[in-house]
């Protein structure tokens, strides 16, 4: 089985000082769930090669973050991350879109991310992403036309998220009213931040950074335990 991870290759805010990237944790918990399940984990990213992290992610509290990011073989792997150009989809059956608000930018557009997951979908493989990462979706037709995320029930970072930790102003769109507009059935848990999960089918979708665990585990139970 494989498994093919996709992270953010763009760092900058429009206005703010601090980089953006990827959410560390969005990568590590999720990796933490399937990397004992004889999976071959690659890690892509549109431009491939280093994959920034959002240095606000780097929380040495969190040792599923610690085991992972010392790992020579993740850091490697971050470090030169497969451009989706070179990622041949016939061989993956799960899909895995990480968040950081470095997605907004380089994630929504990119057709080569959108053949992609079309192509894993449609061959009967999971697509999952969790906060930000959900929005590489937004713009996936299917072979007959249709968006992907069409009457389907999703979960992504919350417009109330994104008010309380005052980027809003600063992020292209706002994820929720963006899931809304393509006609899927959006919800988010009652209380910011924590985890939120919704599956329909072969989508899993998480709502933040601590729904990323959940992300691997509902993916897990779906392939493996039905």
């Amino acid at each position: 089985m494989k498994a093919l991870i996709v992270c953010t290759n763009h760092k900058d805010y429009p206005t703010k000082p601090h980089k953006t990237g990827l959410w560390l944790s969005e990568l590590t918990h999720f990796y933490d769930e399937i990397a004992d399940r004889n999976f071959t984990i690659d890690i892509a990213s549109p431009n491939g090669g280093f994959i920034p992290i959002d240095e606000r992610s780097l929380d040495r509290r969190d040792n599923i973050n610690e085991k992972w990011y010392q790992n020579p073989e993740i850091r490697h792997k971050l470090e030169n991350s497969v451009s989706l150009a070179d990622v041949a989809t016939e061989t993956y059956q799960l899909l895995y879109l990480t968040g950081g608000h470095g997605t907004m930018w380089d994630f929504p557009e990119n057709v080569q991310l959108q053949d992609i997951t079309r192509r894993i979908y449609e061959t009967g493989g999971m697509v999952s992403a969790v906060c930000h990462g959900v929005c590489g979706l937004l713009n996936v037709r299917l072979s007959d036309g249709s968006y992907l995320l069409n009457d389907k029930q999703v979960t992504g970072f919350s417009n109330m998220e994104e008010k309380l930790i005052r980027l809003n102003e600063e992020v292209p769109f706002l994820l929720e009213d963006e899931l809304k507009k393509k006609n899927a059935h959006y919800s988010k848990g009652l209380i910011p931040f924590l985890p939120h999960l919704e599956v329909d089918e072969r989508l899993v979708t998480g709502q933040n950074p601590l729904s990323a665990r959940k992300v691997g585990r509902k993916v897990l139970e779906e392939m493996f335990e039905k």
